[in-house]
């Protein structure tokens, strides 16, 4: 069994043979501990993260980043983590940004730490003017319910703190954006606090989206929808006079 007082590092990947092992190895080389979530990839992502010191979850198949990250924060709690990174393993997230998440939990005594990218002045990454306006439409539907304001709903590099990550292990949803907008706002209306800090996003170092923009309108349409008739999956509320631990 691995325990710790730090952060455990999750990382959902499928087919991300060129990009997972220069991730693992810069984040081993700042002392974190690291777990690989293989979503049923058909490629070598799980021997080239092993390989680069990585603990491996091998999904027998392809579960969706959601059912990758339950697993990962099932794991966590199994395992003694009070707290886990969300990285992703195209190498968009710098690794040195981490420090900045964990600085701001500490502060804020947040439960969840969003890392987002239109707060950065150093960012590298712009998405389509369409997707740009889709996200800012996501954005001011969480920051109404959240009552602060939320930039960057989409956002895949996170910091989850207990109580929320036993919430998270327990319920999480599954479908597209369902793993960072819609688990947002399942966070805020469970009563567990959000905020967010500038983080930079770099152009993913091989390949792109698997989702047109086309399609990612269509199913962002579908996402707003959900969320303002409250059909998205809730989670357990926060315990009354629970702390951060």
């Amino acid at each position: 069994m691995i325990r710790g007082d730090g952060p455990l590092v999750i990382i959902p990947a499928y087919n991300e043979e060129r990009t997972v092992g220069s991730v693992v190895e810069a984040l081993v080389a700042d002392g974190f501990r690291i777990l690989v979530i293989d979503d049923g990839s058909v490629d070598q992502t799980s021997a080239i993260a092993r390989s680069f010191g990585a603990t491996v979850l091998r999904l027998p198949i392809n579960l969706g980043v959601g059912g990758a990250l339950r697993a990962g924060f099932r794991y966590a709690i199994a395992n003694g983590y009070i707290s886990v990174i969300q990285i992703d393993a195209d190498g968009q997230h710098p690794v040195s940004q981490i420090s900045d998440l964990l600085s701001a939990g500490e502060a804020s005594e947040a439960h969840l730490i969003i890392g987002s990218r239109y707060l950065s002045v150093d960012a590298t990454h712009t998405p389509s003017f369409p997707r740009r306006l889709s996200m800012r439409l996501l954005s001011a539907v969480a920051s109404h319910f959240a009552g602060v304001r939320l930039t960057d709903t989409t956002s895949g590099f996170r910091l989850i703190r207990q109580p929320l990550l036993a919430a998270f292990a327990e319920e999480f949803p599954s479908y597209y954006l369902g793993d960072t907008y819609e688990a947002t706002v399942a966070a805020v209306r469970g009563g567990y606090k959000v905020v967010e800090i500038p983080a930079a996003l770099a152009p993913r170092l091989h390949g792109s989206s698997s989702v047109t923009t086309g399609r990612a309108i269509g199913l962002i349409a579908k996402v707003l929808i959900i969320t303002l008739t409250g059909l998205h999956p809730k989670i357990r509320p926060i315990p009354s006079g629970a702390s951060i631990n």
